[in-house]
Parts: C-alpha cells; sequence; structure tokens
C-alpha cells in the first residue's frame, strides 16, 4: 500500500488506539496523538491498573510519545481499549 493511503489512515484514526507494524517487524500500540506529512505520533498507552480490585481505570501517560516514519508503515489495525 502507499504512503498516501497510511497518511490517510493515520489521520482518520486521530485520537483511537491503534496497532502499527512496521516493515521490520516491530508492533507499536498507543494512540494517534499527531500526524504529520512523514510521521504518525503515538502517545503509548499504559498498563492496565486494578483501582480498588475493579478492572477500571487505564493511565494515559505524558507527553507526545514517540514518531513513527509513515514510510515504514505495513500495517494499521484498530485496538479494543475494552479488551486491552
Amino acid at each position: 500500500m502507499s504512503v498516501q493511503h497510511f497518511h490517510a489512515m493515520c489521520h482518520k484514526y486521530r485520537g483511537r488506539a491503534v496497532e502499527i507494524r512496521t516493515h521490520d517487524g516491530r508492533v507499536h500500540r498507543g494512540i494517534i496523538h499527531q500526524v504529520t506529512p512523514n510521521r504518525v505520533y503515538l502517545q503509548p498507552l499504559a498498563r492496565r491498573r486494578n483501582l480498588g480490585g475493579f478492572g477500571y481505570g487505564f493511565g494515559w501517560g505524558w507527553g507526545w510519545g514517540f514518531g513513527i516514519a509513515i514510510g515504514a508503515i505495513a500495517a494499521i489495525g484498530l485496538l479494543s481499549l475494552f479488551w486491552w
């Protein structure tokens, strides 16, 4: 698929939890925070916390996260936060 296709997908899924696989086999999971012409920035998903014995609460972390070159993306998939 083309770089333009993945760029459009990143814009479409901005603010959503995604799993991005790159051509070198690495897997990145996070929330799309920002998209530039050549990079997508993910805010990492924090581990699920157990608050008082209930399964509620996600820590979203701070900052911008990390950037991934759009040209290195092999696949993008949406993640369900409920089951994450």
